[in-house]
């Protein structure tokens, strides 16, 4: 089939330490720390590393400060993953690393890996729920979720500039088998990895006249992880970037915190799958950001008595 999954993501940074603190609070798995970099895992064995000094391998950055370098992404079989190599390499160089991944870099100019998928179970259990005539909970009340943990990162999020944005899609559609599942014209192109069922593995966001790393989203099991991970983290002292909401496209529910590694991640649940039977939707005008989003009115001015 082709590309599964993100495998890794590499960011330069600039505070090791304060990265690192936000990753653990977010629920990664630090796995690696030296004094430059320090790698994290998710449930499903995909690898974040977080790189002060990063290797001549990555391809310069497309913005200033902490930013995404390199996008590195699992192929289902060896036989897929040398077509897909030599496919790109017809037009921009490709670099082999020791461990396995092909180096090199789309029409934005983000670092783009290839290598052998190494999917990890993660068996989820649903929280049972209770619903008038469908009940799942017997005798038996919900505890506090201790800690959320990421079971992947789902999706990624790329600023691109407008111009060229038919050839940046291109490259992901036509050299690396990705197809777009919406097109909202004003605003980016949602693609799906083929061996993906997610609505989404990957989206370009057309701006102006800038690229960077817009978020990278990390599936939850559930709506109370996404409520419980990002009140975990604001009380840990992070700042929220978005309320929390249900997205029109993906109908995931999402809650997003701004990143000291650059860009925003998100807590994400619930995602649309789709198959083939699926149509590519093309949306002449850009679709409320969001089914609902939180509202309060808590914090107003009580009325007078």
């Amino acid at each position: 089939m082709g590309i599964q999954r993100i495998e890794s993501a590499t960011y330069s940074i600039d505070d090791l330490d304060e990265c690192v603190r936000f990753f653990d609070d977010f629920g990664l798995f630090l796995v690696e720390r030296t004094d430059e970099h320090a790698v994290f895992e998710t449930l499903t064995g995909q690898t974040l590393t977080l790189d002060t000094v990063p290797g001549d391998l990555l391809p310069p950055p497309v913005e200033e400060g902490p930013t995404l370098r390199e996008v590195v992404w699992g192929v289902d079989t060896a036989a897929e993953l040398d077509r897909l190599v030599a496919d790109v390499a017809r037009d921009r160089p490709v670099r082999l690393s020791a461990d396995g991944v092909h180096h090199t870099v789309d029409e934005t100019g983000f670092g783009v890996g290839l290598t052998l998928a190494r999917p990890r179970p993660a068996p989820v259990t649903p929280r049972p729920a209770n619903a008038l005539g469908n009940v799942h909970r017997w005798n038996t009340a919900l505890a506090a979720i201790t800690q959320v943990r990421p079971l992947r990162m789902c999706h990624v999020a790329l600023n691109i500039p407008k111009a060229g944005k038919d050839e940046a899609v291109a490259f992901y559609t036509d050299r690396l088998g990705f197809r777009a599942t919406d097109v909202v014209e004003p605003m980016g192109v949602f693609m799906q990895a083929p061996g993906d069922d997610d609505q989404h593995t990957a989206l370009l966001c057309h701006r102006p006249d800038r690229a960077g790393i817009n978020h990278i989203a990390y599936e939850v099991p559930g709506f109370d992880d996404v409520i419980e991970g990002g009140n975990h983290m604001i009380e840990r002292g992070w700042r929220e970037a978005r309320r929390l909401g249900r997205h029109t496209i993906g109908s995931n529910v999402f809650r997003f915190l701004h990143a000291p590694c650059g860009g925003r991640v998100e807590y994400a649940a619930d995602m649309d799958r789709v198959d083939d039977d699926y149509e590519t939707r093309v949306h002449e005008t850009t679709p409320p950001h969001h089914i609902w989003a939180l509202r309060t009115n808590r914090d107003q001015d009580a009325p007078a008595s």
